[in-house]
């Protein structure tokens, strides 16, 4: 028996009844299709990645809530699957949302390691532009806004450490902060201090949202400096959200 069955089983004994009904309620509200499924999406819940696509009936569905694993529906196999009951690679799911037709549903989880079978974060790193010839380089995964700019971010830091030239050979303002870390930091100052006279001197949306972007750019250059990944202050501000503000700042001030 493979071992994610027993770690589903486990987690499964915990279950009070009324959690057990609550569930089935639920999944009587769900919209299966013919054939009793359903498309289930799994989602990074930090990067805000699609990691990869499957069907569900109501086990999988059921199980998933219970044991907090992606579970899925094979149609050639006819039978429940686990993602990583092979590779080790769970997807641990924390919600998970139906949409306003109650037809699909999102695993929206954190995933153990690569989902992809061919060790690719998620199963959408195909882009059609590439395809199509109407970008130069892909950016290899479906990236949202914020993690395809850590990933340039990443690029350039990457050349100067093989020393290698990109094809248009232009200066870059991501390099020269790169290896200017006291002038990437008075920059972040710089920044910092205009993003807060934007509403000091009630400049507008505009002009705060044009600031804002300035300092999240500067402070990701940082970030990459540090070698410390978005994904990791995105599990910080997460831990955060069950606790008051005012006693965690309490707490890292006693060391706690």
């Amino acid at each position: 028996m493979p071992a994610v069955v027993n770690r589903a089983v486990i987690m499964a004994c915990a279950l009070t009844a009324s959690h057990v009904l609550q569930v089935e309620a639920l999944l009587d509200t769900i919209k299966w299709d013919s054939n009793g499924l359903v498309v289930a999406i799994a989602q990074h819940i930090d990067t805000g990645a699609i990691l990869m696509q499957g069907f569900a009936n109501r086990d999988a569905v059921a199980t998933t809530m219970n044991s907090h694993l992606a579970t899925f529906y094979s149609r050639s196999r006819a039978n429940l699957w686990t993602k990583g009951e092979t590779s080790s690679n769970f997807i641990n799911v924390l919600d998970v949302f139906f949409d306003c037709d109650h037809d699909s549903i999102i695993y929206l989880g954190v995933p153990d390691g690569p989902t992809c079978h061919t060790g690719a974060e998620t199963c959408y790193f195909t882009s059609a532009a590439d395809i199509l010839g109407s970008l130069q380089s892909g950016t290899k995964s479906a990236l949202t806004t914020l993690y395809l700019l850590e990933d340039i971010i990443k690029q350039k830091k990457l050349e100067i450490e093989e020393q290698t030239t990109t094809s248009s050979n232009k200066a870059s303002w991501t390099k020269t902060l790169l290896e200017n870390r006291k002038l990437l930091c008075s920059k972040i100052r710089e920044e910092a201090d205009e993003l807060c006279r934007s509403v000091e001197e009630d400049e507008g949306k505009d002009r705060t949202s044009s600031e804002f972007a300035d300092v999240l750019y500067h402070a990701m250059v940082l970030l990459a400096v540090q070698d410390v990944n978005l994904q990791e202050v995105m599990k910080i501000l997460r831990a955060r959200f069950s606790q008051s503000g005012i006693d965690e700042k309490k707490n890292r001030k006693s060391g706690l």
